[in-house]
């Protein structure tokens, strides 16, 4: 399995490494780690050809991908590719497509405050149409050790169950805690009814999730237990929890957040088919969350995370 990582030559870029590296931990993943740099053309008035500034900037390229290796630990499989387009967006999602990675990993703005998100031009093209989740390291992120728990953030609206069953596999394949997490807004007119809708959806999904994989001769979970090291029985029951709020951003500021979280996320139901979609709601939760986040896109057939 390979991880794209959308390398820049600056914290935002050491960001993205260091995430990738914590996902990658204890995990059959390699990195992809790509640099985009001005398309060749003739009419390009920064870099034209015949001025010999292409390997010029190749050249620099290569020095600070090798910087950006160089923060890779021995244990993670790394390697360095430098990629031409016009779009950095597309240019990694084309990437991405070509290497066939199971995720996209990019750092916010580098003016992110507290570890929370900014959102760059880059990162919204990528969060709002890349076809394989996107994950997202707040500004500052450092860790790389290997990530201890995922929390999905599950609603009542359509697509809840197809993100349940992601992070229901995903938490398998690494035996991983997984926490689903509700949140309710009151300034957003809802009531506590919702909330509870959201519980009980998701009891139900996860008991049927679960039968699916006690049936005899489950080859997928036999080989999740594998692939995470120990057997997929041993990972403990999913939590459940539902935080309250006058605005989603308190009510995410209520929760308790391990250094090691993840929160995984689907994508607006404006998205497009399998592609990624940040919505209104998904935007505020990154205001005020203290950890990365992953956008699964809609109707997403996960082929591991």
């Amino acid at each position: 399995m390979r991880y794209v990582v959308g390398y820049t030559a600056n914290a935002r870029g050491h960001d993205a490494v260091h995430l990738a590296v914590a996902l990658a931990r204890n995990h059959d993943v390699s990195l992809d780690l790509v640099l985009v740099i001005p398309e060749d053309s003739p009419f390009n008035a920064v870099y034209p050809p015949e001025a010999g500034y292409n390997d010029i900037l190749n050249e620099q390229a290569q020095r600070w991908l090798d910087e950006g290796l160089a923060l890779v630990p021995d244990d993670v499989t790394a390697r360095a590719h430098i990629r031409r387009g016009d779009s950095e967006a597309q240019t990694l999602i084309d990437a991405a497509v070509e290497m066939d990675a199971a995720a996209l990993v990019i750092g916010a703005t580098n003016s992110g405050l507290l570890k929370r998100f900014t959102i760059g031009s880059v990162a919204s093209s990528l969060l709002h149409s890349s076809p394989v989740p996107v994950a997202l390291a707040p500004h500052g992120y450092h860790r790389t050790e290997p990530i201890t728990r995922l929390s999905c953030g599950f609603g009542t609206r359509a697509g809840a169950d197809e993100l349940l069953d992601v992070a229901v596999e995903t938490a398998r394949d690494r035996g991983l805690p997984l926490r689903l997490v509700s949140l309710l807004a009151l300034d957003g007119g809802n009531s506590p009814g919702l909330a509870d809708a959201a519980w009980v959806r998701a009891a139900d999904r996860l008991a049927a999730v679960g039968s699916s994989h006690d049936a005899a001769g489950s080859p997928d979970a036999a080989d999740a237990g594998d692939s995470a090291g120990s057997d997929a029985a041993d990972v403990p029951e999913p939590e459940i929890v539902v935080a309250q709020g006058r605005t989603i951003e308190e009510a995410v500021d209520r929760l308790d957040w391990e250094d090691g979280e993840i929160l995984l996320i689907g994508s607006s139901r404006l998205a497009q088919h399998r592609a990624t979609f940040l919505g209104s709601t998904a935007n505020r939760i990154l205001r005020a969350l203290p950890v990365p986040m992953i956008v699964v896109p809609r109707d997403y057939t996960r082929q591991s995370a």
